[in-house]
């Protein structure tokens, strides 16, 4: 196994400023996300998801300097979430139209989630493109989002994001 490659680690000391609220305003919607860092040092994704005017989402997103990985490894995340599924999100090129995609449910404790890149999906605006599963061998942007198409509240906490072999 390989040593784990950590595309963010927050802690007390780290800056967010490269962190990017995006909400569904972009398209009209009224969605409303924040981050921010706790006092134990973890990123704090949260805010409001509203249906009103054709809005469902809000995320956070980060481009990352290019880090060379393997579409055979895995992203690690550990994060503590609310109950609600979240979508990870990355990219091969910062600012690309679309994104690889992978839903995962939250439990209200602190867990890690693996999911191995390989089986992230191409989407663009929610649809799945017509192209393969991730393949490249870098990731120049992570993403997290919620839209679940419905109103809600909404927590996540972020410790680490890291690659590695599963």
């Amino acid at each position: 196994m390989s040593t784990p490659i950590t595309l963010f680690d927050f802690t007390k000391n780290s800056s967010i400023k490269e962190w990017l609220i995006v909400n569904d305003g972009v398209m009209g919607g009224f969605s409303k996300g924040k981050i921010s860092l706790t006092d134990e040092g973890h990123a704090r994704f949260n805010g409001h998801v509203s249906l009103e005017n054709n809005g469902g989402f809000t995320s956070v997103r980060y481009y990352a300097p290019s880090v060379a990985v393997d579409p055979k490894q895995s992203a690690i995340l550990r994060v503590k979430g609310d109950g609600n599924e979240y979508q990870f999100r990355i990219s091969h090129k910062n600012q690309v139209e679309y994104s690889y995609v992978a839903t995962f449910k939250t439990s209200g404790d602190w867990e890690t989630i693996i999911i191995p890149l390989s089986s992230m999906a191409p989407t663009y605006r929610g649809q799945k493109m017509d192209l393969p599963n991730f393949n490249f061998k870098k990731i120049e942007e992570v993403q997290f989002l919620i839209g679940n198409g419905k109103e809600q509240d909404f927590e996540l906490l972020i410790d680490c994001i890291e690659v590695s072999d599963s």
